[in-house]
């Protein structure tokens, strides 16, 4: 090969790149790269006849010395061998090696080093809000994420969600069993209707294990900083935070995740997988609606107009302490590993015929033509002379087993998205869903407040609302600022609100802000917010408990109550922790989101 290239086992996995010609480089440039930062690989082969090289392309996002990151593919030779046929088999060894890598799959120790030991690449259904992140998260979606997942080898399938509780109707109507994962492309807010539409089936104790993900292209993005948190990253915001968690995405993995069961004052019942506020944090959430076109930016504003104008609401705050140390989080399960759809398999027998849902189409129903820019050597942004796309050189194809000359490109980056995003929508946005018949529900009304979700397991930790709480719980009344329950992390994309908190913890993280604190002192408790080191302020109004269920009863006429940030009807409410009742996309953990 023209490179070299070897794994090194070390604390953090990496891939040690060294350009062997024209000579061997003493000092490698870049040679040292995390498996963090790569999201794929796949091999190539020359139209030329007489080329008997196979190549191998590796797809990096290395941060740039200013942050950020930018994509950067590594191309490398295999020309050992007179024949294509041992020089494709070479390639695929490494293209195999890498993958297992990638996927934390062992490599054989006397075997040979086949595709085989690769499983199928998971399905995965995307949900993308083409109105998310002020409208941006279509571009960022066809700009950042297709790509990167169709260079890791995943399937999957988009569709665009048009109303408030679409994604609910549609997680109501889906054959779950063709789908390895559903993945949201916004902001918190659309995963909040997806795992509520799942508890809404009837048979929601299956539905519910189905994992679910979060790409993040919303101005809420909280549960996408826990999950950028786990996998070790620095944190980040807008589009570095989405290249972060879609790479996480990339390399497979999940954790469960706890869920809050939470009823309100009518009696009816939701889902939380993030927070339920009163208080301050609600009416900035509530009241920062109107500069939604802000982004991220909103919750800023929203906060220094919430300051300016602070109230203090009266309450009673009932909660079950944790009496117990959380047992050993369960093992990481995820799902089937992806490998590379760009040949690290030979061509396969065509599949007998499959029925399936109106809604499982192929991925190639998306007409989205894939440029061909010119390929990078190991450790130069230069073109590869014999691989010049510019005219003198080869053209390449896709390395598919020998099968065919289909041209596929190494570097499958989309084109600038159009004006509207109704332009490159698949078919399975078009038509009628089909609602299970035995489902027997409403269709919700576009102007709910939150989708009410009729299944899931009973509270057996909560009496009714209105009646006396069991011994063991602490009750605490007076005037407060802001009361927080909170499941795991982050609060924000920026904001640790409960630093310690894990995804599948058994615990709810129980924050408040007793009256009496001064604007200063709540401004320094959200700027601490940002490092998760409010606690150590030492601030007499901040109180937290770690308990297992909650009861809030507001003794003040009027206020905002959020559940994941949608606004839900105001009065009495009670939650209980449902420990690891779903299953969150995480990827890998790293060093940060290693446990104890």
């Amino acid at each position: 090969m023209n490179g070299h290239l070897e794994a090194e086992e070390q604390q953090d996995q990496a891939l040690h790149i060294q350009r062997l010609r024209p000579k061997p480089e003493a000092r490698p440039r870049g040679g040292l790269v995390p498996l963090a930062e790569v999201s794929g690989c796949c091999t190539l082969r020359s139209r030329n006849p007489s080329d008997s090289a196979a190549y191998f392309c590796i797809y990096t996002y290395p941060q740039g010395r200013r942050g950020g990151r930018r994509r950067a593919a590594r191309t490398f030779r295999a020309d050992g061998a007179a024949a294509y046929e041992e020089n494709r088999a070479e390639a695929q060894r490494w293209a195999t090696a890498l993958m297992c890598l990638l996927r934390g799959l062992p490599l054989p120790g006397d075997r040979e080093i086949t595709p085989e030991l690769l499983p199928r690449p998971p399905r995965l259904l995307l949900l993308v809000n083409p109105y998310g992140g002020r409208g941006l998260a279509w571009q960022w979606c066809k700009n950042h994420v297709l790509p990167m997942i169709s260079e890791a080898g995943l399937s999957f399938n988009l569709i665009q969600t048009e109303r408030q509780n679409h994604a609910r109707e549609l997680v109501q109507g889906l054959s779950l069993s063709e789908w390895d994962g559903i993945v949201t492309v916004s902001g918190d807010g659309l995963l909040f209707e997806v795992l509520n539409g799942l508890l809404d089936r009837p048979d929601w104790e299956e539905a519910v294990k189905t994992p679910v993900g979060i790409l993040p292209c919303g101005s809420g993005n909280a549960l996408a900083g826990a999950v950028n948190q786990h996998g070790g990253f620095e944190p980040a915001l807008g589009v570095d935070l989405l290249l972060n968690c879609s790479l996480l995405l990339c390399r497979g993995g999940s954790r469960p995740l706890d869920l809050l069961s939470v009823t309100l004052a009518s009696g009816s019942r939701c889902f939380s997988f993030l927070s339920v506020a009163w208080g301050f944090v609600s009416d900035v959430d509530i009241q920062s609606e109107r500069f939604r076109a802000l982004g991220s930016a909103r919750f800023t504003l929203g906060t220094v107009l919430g300051l300016a104008t602070l109230h203090t609401y009266r309450g009673r705050l009932s909660y079950l302490p944790a009496a117990v140390e959380p047992a050993s989080p369960t093992p990481a399960h995820g799902l089937p590993r992806a490998k590379s759809e760009l040949t690290l398999a030979p061509a396969p027998a065509p599949a007998p015929p499959v029925a399936h849902s109106p809604l499982h189409r192929s991925v190639s129903d998306l007409p989205l033509p894939l440029p061909q820019p010119a390929l990078a050597s190991p450790g130069s942004p230069e073109p590869l002379p014999i691989l010049s796309l510019n005219g003198g050189g080869p053209e390449l194809v896709g390395d598919w087993g020998g099968a065919g000359d289909a041209p596929l490109s190494p570097d499958p980056l989309l084109p600038s998205p159009p004006s509207s995003p109704k332009a490159l929508l698949s078919p399975i946005t078009e038509g009628v869903l089909e609602m299970p018949a035995s489902s027997g529900l409403p269709p919700p009304t576009p102007d709910a407040l939150g989708a009410i979700s009729t299944g899931g397991p009973p509270d057996h930790l909560l009496p009714p609302l209105g009646t006396p709480l069991p011994p063991g719980w602490v009750t605490l009344e007076g005037d407060f600022v802001l009361m927080l329950a909170i499941s795991p992390s982050h609060l924000g994309a920026d904001l640790v609100a409960a630093p310690h908190a894990r995804f599948d913890d058994g615990l709810l993280h129980l924050c408040w802000v007793r009256g009496g604190i001064s604007r200063a002192a709540l401004l320094r408790l959200f700027l601490a917010m940002e490092r998760g080191s409010h606690f150590s302020l030492g601030c007499p109004q901040l109180g937290y408990a770690a308990a297992r269920a909650f009861r809030l009863e507001p003794l003040t006429p009027r206020g905002v109550l959020t559940v994941d940030g949608e606004q839900v009807e105001y009065g009495p409410l009670q939650a209980q922790v449902h420990p690891g009742l779903g299953t969150l996309l995480t990827g890998p953990p790293g060093r940060a989101g290693q446990e104890p």
